[in-house]
């Protein structure tokens, strides 16, 4: 340590900083390292082409086209269709997790974790809000699976990649795609048990604002059509998940001249029914999510929209030619190119048939309209109050497959390397929009900006770790206190410093810090390098006690509601847990 200028003493002080200011909570994330990124910048420690070197980053680039890729599948149903069928019958927290946390890690040994988790988040957190179910509770768990996974092979991951590369490099034995299976699948299947039966009594359980709904809350009364293709036709109420949704409540079914009251789970569902419904707009919005289920509009026949429709409510005002009159009378659907599919008033259940109703001054509509209603409308004396409803588009149904088609096209030429996962996002991305399966509009909301920033600054907050000699001081430091006391004892600290830096820094930064100095120091002791270097890439990758340690962590760590904290106390049980078995498996298999 003693080495160290003055440069390599201040860049210690802002890691330090960082840190503590994310686990107290004092900013986002993303302010609190481009806060410290740019701090070393103005201290000279970084020239300007190597502050911003993260924001070049082919990874950064990737993950910002995968979150398009992943609102595509959404927008599509495409994830429905697919890794939506996971959870088949699953209501509870441990049998959601049973069904589909080893599917997610298997997967995730052959394909790289950020999509995966980058398209299941949006798709576990409607499952929460069907069952009830805090998305808190769930999306750690997702997180860590994904990760367990990938240490079973070296393409599961970049940080394997790296690996393979340095390793290479070095003129070693070329890695095997299962190298670093024999200590990888104990870890994994290890670290399941571990998030199905230990993690659920540490997990915070943070309620939903969409679960959470109060007596306040606007309800309305909504018809639904089932259409001779939805996959609801045979089931149970219940086993179709429309019983006990949050903030939802079906009342009633019209099966043609018959009208079914107290409706029971039991209840099959036919083609042509027609769903009577009591709920909150965003339950709406779930609703027509389904394939094969139409509101039906004010003049009594489906409200069939397209992937342009968004839903918008509406407050009417004294001087609104609706007063008084009932939707048909009104014509409202020729004057304002819009379909009503429910009213609100004054916290009753508005009930009859939508265009029946005679409408009242203060009355709230819901109604089917193209995206730019709300601005074409905003000051119109029609109307009190005209606001869109967030993420109420129709899901493009009929362009799921295509979605999907292109979505593996993507993974089998970055699998086989024929175009670079990077070129590839952006390929099916741009495809994608093409076609119409998201808009241009949606493709620039859906990135989300604050995860890009966290990781290009962490990689920018890496690269001047490495240049002032920060962390070779203290790796070089720690191994050196540690050969006397034997061979598993530098192994051990390799592994553990290796893992600490992935927590602070980046895993990929620290696997590239690690791996040499691990190598020099097996070298110096007469040993066999090749378990140290598993013990560098496992340490890199198993990294789950910071949310800044992993992609998939921020992917999560917004939805879920989760801190800083919450990851400390459910990761680094399982930090301890892989370190184990990692140390016992590797002396064992890569013998010195």
């Amino acid at each position: 340590m003693e080495t160290l200028d003055w440069q390599g003493w201040f860049t210690l002080g802002v890691i330090f900083l960082v840190l503590l200011a994310m686990i107290r909570g004092i900013a986002s994330p993303d302010f609190v390292m481009l806060g410290g990124l740019i701090s070393l910048a103005a201290a000279g420690v970084l020239a300007p082409s190597e502050t911003f070197v993260g924001f070049a980053n082919p990874a950064v680039a990737t993950v910002g086209a995968l979150f398009v890729l992943s609102t595509a599948m959404r927008e599509t149903g495409a994830l429905e269709i697919t890794l939506g069928r996971l959870y088949g019958k699953a209501k509870s927290e441990l049998s959601g997790m049973a069904r589909s946390l080893p599917v997610l890690a298997s997967l995730s040994g052959f394909l790289n974790n950020a999509p995966i988790v980058a398209m299941m988040t949006p798709l576990l957190i409607d499952w929460c809000r069907r069952h009830r179910i805090a998305p808190s509770r769930m999306l750690i768990p997702l997180s860590y699976s994904t990760i367990l996974g990938s240490s079973c092979t070296v393409i599961g991951t970049s940080v394997t990649l790296m690996v393979v590369g340095l390793v290479a490099q070095s003129g070693m034995e070329p890695m095997t795609l299962f190298e670093v299976a024999p200590v990888g699948v104990p870890i994994a299947l290890t670290g399941l048990l571990y998030l199905m039966f230990v993690a659920p009594r540490i997990l915070p359980e943070r309620i939903d604002p969409a679960s959470d709904v109060g007596q306040k809350s606007r309800e309305y009364t909504v018809a639904m059509l089932v259409e001779d293709d939805c996959p609801l036709i045979g089931q149970g109420i219940e086993q179709a998940g429309l019983r006990d949704l949050p903030g939802l409540f079906l009342f009633e079914i019209h099966r043609g001249e018959r009208i079914i009251r107290n409706v029971g789970p039991l209840e099959k569902i036919h083609g042509g029914d027609r769903l009577i419904f009591a709920g909150v707009v965003s339950t709406i919005v779930d609703l027509q999510r389904i394939r094969g289920l139409v509101p039906i509009g004010d003049e009594d026949l489906p409200a069939r929209g397209s992937s342009q429709h968004r839903l918008t409510e509406a407050v009417i005002s004294r001087s609104s030619p609706l007063v008084n009159r009932t939707l048909k009378d009104a014509n409202f659907r020729t004057i304002y190119n819009a379909a009503v599919i429910a009213v609100h008033r004054n916290g009753e259940r508005v009930q009859g048939k939508i265009g029946q109703i005679v409408l009242r001054q203060g009355d709230t509509l819901v109604f089917q309209a193209t995206s730019n209603f709300a601005e074409r409308h905003k000051n119109s004396p029609d109307f009190y109050l005209v606001s869109e409803i967030e993420d109420s588009q129709i899901p493009a149904h009929e362009k799921a497959w295509l979605a999907i088609g292109t979505f593996i096209v993507m993974v089998i030429l970055a699998a086989t390397e024929v175009v670079p996962i990077a070129i590839g996002a952006f390929l099916a991305g741009g495809l994608l929009v093409a076609a119409r399966c998201i808009s241009g509009t949606m493709a620039r909301k859906s990135v989300q900006m604050h995860v890009l920033i966290v990781i290009a600054s962490g990689l920018g907050i890496a690269s001047a770790i490495e240049k002032t000699g920060a962390a070779t001081a203290i790796a070089h430091l720690l191994v050196s206190q540690s050969e006397a006391f034997g061979a598993l004892a530098i192994l051990a600290t390799v592994y553990l410093l290796t893992n600490v830096m992935a927590e602070m820094l980046h895993h990929n930064a620290s696997a590239a810090i690690m791996f040499p100095i691990a190598v020099a120091a097996a070298n110096e002791a007469g040993l066999d390098p090749r378990g140290f270097i598993i013990a560098v890439t496992m340490g890199a990758q198993l990294s789950f006690s910071s949310p800044v340690a992993y992609q998939t962590h921020l992917l999560v760590y917004g939805p879920g509601g989760y801190r800083f904290t919450d990851f400390v106390k459910v990761g680094l049980p399982l930090n301890l847990i892989c370190a184990a078995i990692a140390l016992f498996v590797i002396p064992i298999v890569w013998p010195f």
